[in-house]
């Protein structure tokens, strides 16, 4: 009798189409960021032309125009950095919970982050940018325990809704706190009332140079993480199975998303819902492996903050509307349409 060797089998046209549509939309996700950066330093409450860009690229501020493009760039950088972040934080979250709700916003992380920023600079006198962000992720991963804890009060423990309504109604108590600490300061108030809003008008270079290292090793950490959030998909006990050790991969990949959350909310403020929407929509469009989610989901942030930071300025000339409230509008209906879905325990 005859022995065959095995052969392999080839790899199957599903795994092809799948890999032909993540090249595609990488393709398009990278050029419309290039596309809507570009954007981002050409409008604004003063039009330029290509000359004053370039101008404003190179350093110069010698006309009022080159001047303001000067002024976009950081702020452009900073759209960027925390959209990705709040992106990556956000579908971290919702991986490491199984939650399809969660979000820093939704769950009450941003507002931690903000309250204990605030409470700094109230009391503390807290001035530079470094030290907000070490409050930020202190504030964020305090709150991110009180969520859980409460929310795994009671029967079946932290299902997706207990955790949303636990983080709504803690976010709630977070706003009150950091209002009532900001309103018998006049002085403090008016130098952070459009930083509680949320936004990225007051981008500087060296802001963003002290940031950069928090969120690129929150990064790090989420992206190293992608493999056990698969396996985490698959659901605690099959996990656990296959070698996973469930308390350390969610504990982990929670910490890179609070480092990412505590980051971005001390240098732009709590802005809310980038973490919900951007996710979902890059499961649709690429699937569910976080191998590829994360990156996707880095690019698809910083495309929507930045694309939201350019109607705020756009749609009220000359004044602008901060990029946390464009969020909300459209995060908002997006939040209502997930609740109203039928299985919203689980992804």
């Amino acid at each position: 009798m005859s022995t065959t060797t095995p052969v392999a089998a080839p790899r199957t046209p599903l795994r092809r189409r799948w890999g032909r549509r993540r090249a595609i939309w990488l393709t398009i996700l990278v050029v419309a960021l290039v596309a809507i950066a570009l954007l981002s330093v050409t409008f604004g409450a003063r039009a330029v032309g290509w000359t004053d860009i370039w101008a404003g690229v190179t350093g110069s501020t010698d006309t009022t125009a080159a001047a303001a493009v000067n002024k976009r760039i950081p702020r452009t950088i900073l759209a960027i950095l925390v959209g990705a972040a709040l992106a990556v934080a956000g579908t971290v979250l919702q991986g490491a919970t199984r939650n399809p709700l969660a979000d820093p916003q939704i769950l009450g992380i941003n507002g931690g982050a903000s309250l204990v920023v605030v409470i700094g600079i109230a009391y503390l006198g807290l001035s530079a940018p470094a030290d907000y962000i070490w409050f930020g992720m202190a504030g964020a991963a305090l709150a991110a325990v009180f969520v859980y804890s409460v929310g795994s009060i009671g029967r079946g423990g932290a299902t997706p809704l207990k955790l949303a309504l636990a983080g709504a109604v803690t976010a709630v108590a977070f706003t009150s706190l950091v209002s009532a600490i900001l309103l018998p300061r006049i002085d403090v108030m008016s130098q952070f009332r459009f930083w509680q809003v949320g936004g990225v008008g007051g981008a500087t270079m060296p802001t963003i140079v002290q940031v950069l290292p928090f969120l690129a090793v929150g990064l790090v950490i989420c992206l190293l993480c992608a493999p056990a959030l698969n396996t985490l998909a698959l659901g605690d006990e099959l996990a656990a199975g296959l070698g996973e050790r469930v308390r350390t991969a969610r504990l982990v990949s929670t910490l890179g998303a609070i480092i990412l959350c505590g980051a971005a909310t001390a240098v732009a403020g709590p802005i809310g819902f980038v973490g919900l929407v951007v996710p979902h929509i890059c499961r649709l469009l690429i699937g569910v492996d976080h191998r590829w989610l994360l990156p996707f989901s880095a690019i698809g942030g910083a495309i929507l903050l930045t694309g939201a930071d350019i109607v705020g300025r756009v749609i009220a000339r000359p004044q602008e509307i901060e990029v946390g409230i464009i969020t909300a509008l459209i995060g908002a209906p997006f939040f209502i349409a997930i609740v109203r879905r039928q299985k919203v325990r689980a992804l």
